[in-house]
């Protein structure tokens, strides 16, 4: 426990000491005029920092690497990956630098870590540096995840960096600061497995047992238990995506973070009118990452990171392809056991509810949302009202209600709670359009959209008054929506 906040921050070097082969020290570009664009003051706090030293000259090039503390090694990590199913043996932080860890107020140890911050090594074609747009975008919907309950990276600050950056036109620069639990992924390990490197392998597997699943060290075969407990983690996060309407839109395995956290908010989105073929990614042009494909996609991200862990699991090569494929084949089950207890508490029935019975209940409802294209996130919302006895919001999100009527009678005689209800479906999400005009006005230098709807996203589940353009889904002329990761 830290006894107050600080107001500079003091980071360890455990990554860039323990994984050197993973590690190239590396130094953020100079900012020319950084500004400070927002500050997430609750998180700097639980970091055990001051925003109001985060707030002055020395802690803004603090947020953004141009300051560096004594002693700190600010890296650019290596990592292999699957990209749109196409492997590349070397990755790593084209664009990004982790500066370090810091350990937070309730003893947790964090990583703080840049994203825009210039070309590394890894750079290959691409500048290095990101734009306002992208980098409040990740701002916003990872506060909103986090407010909503599902594990995710943190924002803790967005800095313009007074330096112009071309895309399709010149754009206002930006660096994100963020904060996860760690950043090792899926690719960490394939980064190590395909240089034959088994001791290093080693070396990362332990560091992640003792960071995030200190239960696996005790068991009888740790590393089996280590990727048992990263398949129950993705199986429960890939639920939790599900349930909201949340499309990640670039699953790749250097994006699938081993902690269970959600990371790399990219061409994201969350769904207006229920779709499981929606993709709003400009670069998936084959719809390998659509809504209803993350669960396959999460198990197949897993299999690789089994093909990664095979000298660990066990020295003879059989046996350990008989142990991964065993832990494998939990996934389908771990992850539908959490994607229907979720329903479960979104439609109000208790956990104890048939499964038998609850199951098809959803299946049948979220066929009726697709086939009428209703919104799926207000559809929920306003069905607690028909288990108060009210079905007029509900019914009107059909042209033809008769099968709503029918469903309800089935769903009724189970005896949903609408107070359970309303603290599962969120009133506010990070609505597409309203993502957008927030992002517009901030890039051409208006801050207060973006601000309000950050203020809406931290309360998701509490209705409020004169809140309801914020509640609703997009407009009709609103038309086709695609995402754009922003390099």
């Amino acid at each position: 426990m830290r006894a107050a906040a600080t107001t500079t921050l003091t980071f360890e070097g455990r990554f860039a000491r323990d994984f050197e082969e993973l590690a190239v020290p590396w130094r953020a570009e100079e900012a020319p005029d950084p500004q400070l664009l927002v500050l997430n003051e609750r998180l700097a706090v639980e970091l055990g920092l001051s925003p109001a030293g985060l707030r002055t000259p020395e802690g803004i090039r603090q947020l953004i690497g141009n300051l560096v503390p004594e002693g700190a090694t600010p890296v650019a990590q290596a990592y292999a990956g699957h990209q749109f199913g196409g492997y590349s043996p070397i990755l790593g932080d084209g664009r990004a630098l982790l500066l370090g860890e810091v350990t937070d107020v309730h003893g947790r140890l964090r990583d703080v870590h840049l994203k825009g911050s210039g070309r590394t090594p890894f750079a290959r074609a691409g500048d290095g540096l990101a734009v306002v747009g992208p980098m409040l975008r990740e701002y916003l919907v990872s506060e909103s995840m986090h407010a909503m309950g599902i594990p995710t990276t943190r924002s803790l600050a967005v800095v313009g960096t007074g330096r112009p950056v071309r895309r399709e036109t010149m754009l206002p620069g930006a660096v994100l600061t963020r904060v996860a639990g760690s950043h090792l992924r899926v690719g960490s390990f394939q980064f190590a497995r395909v240089n034959g490197d088994t001791d290093l392998l080693r070396r990362l597997a332990d560091h992640a047992i003792g960071r995030h699943y200190p239960a696996a060290a005790k068991a009888a075969q740790p590393y089996v238990a280590f990727f048992d407990a990263v398949i129950a983690a993705q199986a429960s996060l890939v639920a939790r995506w599900m349930l909201v309407g949340f499309v990640h839109g670039v699953m790749n395995t250097d994006n699938m973070a081993i902690s269970g956290e959600t990371i790399d908010y990219g061409p994201c989105a969350f769904m207006d009118a229920f779709n499981p073929g929606a993709v709003y990614s400009s670069i998936d042009q084959g719809g390998r990452y659509a809504y209803a494909n993350q669960p396959l996609i999460a198990e197949w991200n897993l299999t690789r990171l089994a093909e990664a862990l095979l000298p660990l699991l066990h020295e003879d090569q059989e046996q350990a392809v008989a142990l991964a494929v065993e832990s494998l084949g939990a996934f389908r089950g771990e992850y539908s056991a959490a994607w229907l207890d979720g329903m479960k508490a979104k439609l109000g029935l208790g956990a104890d509810a048939q499964n038998d019975v609850a199951s098809p209940l959803a299946v049948d409802l979220l066929a009726m949302l697709e086939k009428g294209d209703v919104d799926y996130t207000s559809f929920f919302r306003s069905l607690s009202s028909a288990a108060r006895g009210t079905t007029e919001d509900a019914r009107a999100h059909f042209v033809d209600p008769g099968p709503f009527d029918a469903w309800v009678e089935r769903w009724r005689a189970l005896a949903p709670e609408a107070e359970v209800m309303d603290r599962t479906n969120p009133a506010y999400i990070p609505r597409n359009h309203l993502v957008e005009e927030a992002l517009a006005a901030a890039t051409a230098g208006d801050m207060g959209p973006f601000n309000r709807l950050v203020d809406v996203l931290a309360d998701p589940y509490t209705d409020r008054p004169g809140l309801d353009r914020y509640a609703g889904p997009a407009p009709d002329d609103f038309g086709s929506y695609r995402t754009f990761c922003g390099t």
